[in-house]
């Protein structure tokens, strides 16, 4: 547990902080020499770190793995050994080199293949958002549909008695003064009949009841 914790120590400062600090210089004061230095060592860092992730699943059971770890960081940042940028001549420039082309091909399969994948997902998304949206819709004209057809007759009676001058009176009613109640035991009159003259309006006062 020690050696793990050590190892993530120096890994953070000699392997990142500080190689990312002496990168930052390169490219402040424009020197060539050194910017060359890093862009090798952080090419071959982050082979590194690929490779780490499945030595650590793999054969971090092993004796002295992350003293080995530490030293190989070390080496490889070391101003007398330089072993960053001698990996990178002997090894990764000639293996990068010969499978250039195979790469780049790869990439651009890849970029286009995920700017397919991301056109389906969003017009998927939007498909899913306008029927979701037209779903809701629905089931809210039908909520209020059928919360219209709860309203008995007896309650439009009563809601044009309170709004007389709002509600239109139901066909067949007959006018009664103001004051009745709802369900007046009065027989309807049949359509078109009144309880006045033809010729005489309806008092200001009276209401319609069945």
């Amino acid at each position: 547990m020690v050696s793990w914790i050590l190892s993530r120590v120096v890994e953070l400062l000699f392997g990142l902080l500080y190689p990312a600090y002496a990168s930052y210089k390169a490219v402040k004061t424009k020197n060539i020499r050194e910017y060359v230095r890093w862009m090798m060592y952080w090419i071959v860092f982050s082979l590194f770190m690929a490779t780490e992730t499945f030595t650590d699943l793999l054969i971090s059971w092993l004796p002295f793995y992350y003293e080995l770890k530490m030293a190989f960081v070390l080496w490889l940042l070391s101003p007398y050994t330089r072993g960053a940028g001698l990996l990178y001549r002997r090894f990764v420039h000639p293996a990068l080199a010969r499978r250039e082309k195979e790469l780049d091909a790869l990439l651009l399969r890849a970029r286009q293949r995920g700017y397919e994948a991301a056109l389906r997902l969003g017009k998927r998304g939007l498909n899913l958002a306008a029927t979701a949206a037209v779903q809701a819709a629905t089931k809210s004209q039908g909520a209020l549909a059928g919360r219209l057809r709860s309203f008995s007759l007896q309650d439009l009676r009563c809601l044009w008695l309170l709004h007389p001058w709002v509600t239109p009176a139901p066909p067949g009613w007959l006018l009664h003064p103001r004051g009745g109640s709802c369900t007046p035991e009065v027989a309807p009159a049949p359509l078109g009949g009144s309880c006045t003259p033809e010729v005489a309006p309806a008092p200001p006062r009276w209401l319609l009841h069945p």
